[in-house]
């Protein structure tokens, strides 16, 4: 049986360069726009063996991609002739998730937008030094490619798939000083909602998210990784009962990533997930042991762990866990009973 360490990866991936922001991202981006502010998870205090890959499940192999999202292009939405229709005041959305607004300045035309598998004719500007992604003019496939795994990759797929052909329009970006990135949806061809695809499909996609999930995880970015686990759950999800059994992988993966960033109440949710299909997962148990404990939750820490180590006695990881949370709680009944005594004595 694999010990479970849960120590954060100190190293970032260096094939993909990350952008980093400064600045608040609650602060107000637009005198009458604020986006949603995100709650903040309590910190939590990991430690973990060298080999980050013993966290995850392993994959037993990625799927192809779906034949009729890399077929032959389709004709574009709408005709050449029309032309868009100029703003006469800034348009804004927000982002529904609070990661950006758009301010739209040449309206597009049409009803369509971008879905998983369009073809996107893009022209874009703006972007960040060490993005990743390339300025003028550029094809971008909604749902395939290396392009969508850094966080730029994520807004710019965000917001095509609000966009319409012939939209030009900027982001303006929680806490980036520099100036804002531009987007032109010059045109696309037809996609299909993930919920329009085959069953045999969508679990063909959500293998391909999780292996390259398992390979950003390894190389050090677990914030990347969990972007590729939540995109996969979200295609399977729309499976009919009882649901492919890869849920349960990619939700212990998942939790594996929020621990690793400091999200202690989603990695409990999470395994909260896969425990509901599998009451016995012995390394869901481990992380909402682990989970449970940097939320001050110290008796259910305390029974997660006593159930793994009565699967796995000799399992390192869960005794040294278990022998903190039974430290941390001789600490409070000791600090209680010194109070107790200040108080009556």
């Amino acid at each position: 049986m694999e010990t479970l360490p849960i120590n954060p990866v100190g190293e970032k991936s260096t094939s993909e360069p990350q952008q980093q922001w400064g600045g608040n991202p609650k602060k107000s981006l637009h005198p009458t726009t604020q986006t949603r502010q995100q709650p903040q998870e309590p910190g939590v205090e990991l430690r973990m063996s060298p080999a980050p890959s013993q966290l995850l499940e392993v994959p037993q192999g990625a799927g192809k991609l779906a034949a009729a999202l890399e077929g032959d292009a389709e004709k574009p939405h709408g005709s050449a002739s029309e032309m868009p229709e100029p703003l006469r005041a800034p348009d804004l959305w927000d982002c529904p998730d609070g990661s950006f607004v758009k301010k739209i300045v040449i309206r597009g035309h049409g009803l369509d937008k971008p879905k998983l598998g369009s073809r996107c004719r893009v022209l874009a500007f703006g972007f960040p030094f060490g993005s990743g992604l390339p300025e003028g003019w550029t094809e971008l496939t909604m749902g395939l490619g290396s392009w969508r795994e850094g966080t730029w990759g994520e807004l710019i797929e965000k917001c095509l798939e609000s966009m319409c052909q012939g939209e030009e329009a900027e982001l303006q970006l929680p806490g980036h000083s520099g100036p804002p990135v531009r987007l032109t949806l010059a045109s696309f061809t037809q996609g299909q909602d993930s919920w329009e695809l085959e069953a045999s499909k969508k679990e063909a996609l959500a293998r391909q998210e999780r292996a390259r999930g398992t390979e950003l995880f390894r190389a050090g970015d677990p914030e990347g990784a969990a972007r590729c686990y939540g995109r996969a759950l979200r295609l399977l999800l729309t499976l009919p009962p009882p649901g492919s059994p890869e849920r349960t992988v990619l939700h212990a993966n998942l939790a594996a990533c929020q621990l690793l960033l400091g999200q202690p109440h989603l990695a409990a949710q999470s395994c909260d997930r896969v425990l509901e299909r599998e009451p016995g997962h012995v390394k869901a148990l481990y992380r909402r042991g682990v989970a449970q404990a940097a939320l001050g939750n110290l008796e259910k820490a305390t029974a997660d762990l006593k159930k793994v180590l009565a699967v796995d006695p000799k399992n390192r990881a869960a005794q040294e866990e278990l022998g903190k949370v039974i430290f941390q709680g001789k600490k409070q009944d000791a600090g209680l009973a010194q109070g107790l005594r200040k108080m009556f004595g």
